[in-house]
């Protein structure tokens, strides 16, 4: 029984206007904007899919979460501010206009979904590729699935915009605050905690309407209670 439901993904940032205009071109979702300067994107039925966050420190290392995406052409991604990173055999890494990794999968069929994957990184190996799957596997009800070539999925995870969540080894550990994260939705805060899950901060504190949560490899999410 899943102890949570995915609820949506949040990206810090330092110019909310400018970053979601260009996720909005990129995943094809409506930018609203708030009084308080930050932002979310809607998606075609009206559900938030995207909160994007101002925050004053800028961006200063790779991502341990990013997003892949399918498009017709990488143009058009780069026509929207974005900047080549590297190319490989079947996608390219760009860099959305502050620096944000993106992997763009250009597709020859017409494309029916943009969101693609959520690639998440982990220490380096199959052993903790498989226990970050698994780990949130259970959590959110999803089907883990282990490759042969040394990495893991879940895939199948209810309520989710994203084909799967995958899980790639590197070499550097985890130093500062993600800054991309999902947010769930919980009816049972204390089972997360039971499984592994350590609170940050607490719901109510100064007001907070969510609890802050790490999964057991430092990985900031965020629950909603109510």
């Amino acid at each position: 029984m899943a102890l949570a439901t995915y609820k949506d993904l949040c990206i810090d940032v330092n110019d909310a206007r400018l970053e979601g205009t260009f996720w909005a071109g990129t995943l094809g979702w409506q930018l609203e904007m708030h009084d308080d300067g930050d932002a979310h994107l809607r998606d075609s039925d009206g559900r938030i899919q995207l909160w994007l966050n101002q925050v004053p420190e800028p961006k200063t290392v790779k991502n341990r979460i990013h997003i892949d995406v399918n498009a017709t052409s990488l143009e058009e991604v780069l026509d929207l501010g974005a900047t080549v990173v590297q190319e490989q055999a079947r996608w390219t890494t760009l860099a959305d206009p502050e620096g944000h990794e993106v992997c763009v999968f250009v597709r020859e069929a017409p494309v029916t979904s943009r969101t693609y994957e959520l690639i998440w990184n982990c220490a380096e190996g199959a052993r903790a590729s498989h226990d970050n799957a698994a780990w949130w596997g259970e959590v959110l009800g999803a089907v883990v699935v282990d490759d042969d070539r040394g990495f893991s999925w879940i895939e199948q995870i209810p309520a989710c915009p994203w084909e799967s969540f995958d899980w790639a080894g590197v070499a550097e550990p985890k130093t500062v605050k993600n800054r991309v994260h999902i947010d769930v939705a919980t009816d049972d805060l204390d089972a997360l905690v039971a499984r592994g899950a350590t609170v940050l901060r607490p719901k109510g504190d100064d007001g907070l309407r969510w609890t802050v949560l790490a999964d057991p490899w430092g990985n900031e999410f965020c629950a909603f209670t109510d």
